[in-house]
């Protein structure tokens, strides 16, 4: 449960190691998490109580990320909520999905393994926290 004051991040990812990582970071630099698993999981929460920025890996079971960055960007009560893709598949996924004219492109993008402090400063960035 996010506490007050604190901003909410999700973290989509179906690695549990890569879940306790993010989170373990985030929490540590002053943010409130929540996670998933998957990507229905995922959108279930967003719906039910909307954070102020989502981590979304695109390779998962059952729902890809794309898909639930889909979902999430064409909901316009959703579509305003900051989304840094963080995944292992190569560089030319980003041209990819900032190509599609569906939707708009991730507000961010992160390959595997994750740089903590470029993860960190693309938060601040996107939340404008000072």
């Amino acid at each position: 449960m996010a506490e007050t004051g604190k901003r909410k991040i999700l973290v989509i990812d179906d690695e549990p190691d890569v879940v306790a990582f993010l989170t373990t970071l985030l929490e540590d630099n002053g943010y409130a998490t929540v996670s998933a698993l998957t990507g229905i999981e995922a959108m279930a929460q967003i719906r039910a109580s909307p954070p102020d920025l989502v981590t979304l890996d695109i390779s998962m079971p059952e729902q890809s990320g794309v898909k639930t960055y889909r979902e999430m960007k064409t909901d316009p009560k959703l579509a305003r909520i900051p989304v840094i893709i963080v995944t292992g598949i190569s560089d030319d996924f980003q041209k990819f999905i900032s190509s599609r004219k569906a939707v708009p492109p991730p507000e961010g993008y992160l390959s595997k393994p994750i740089d903590k402090t470029t993860l960190l400063a693309t938060i601040q960035r996107l939340l404008q926290v000072p």
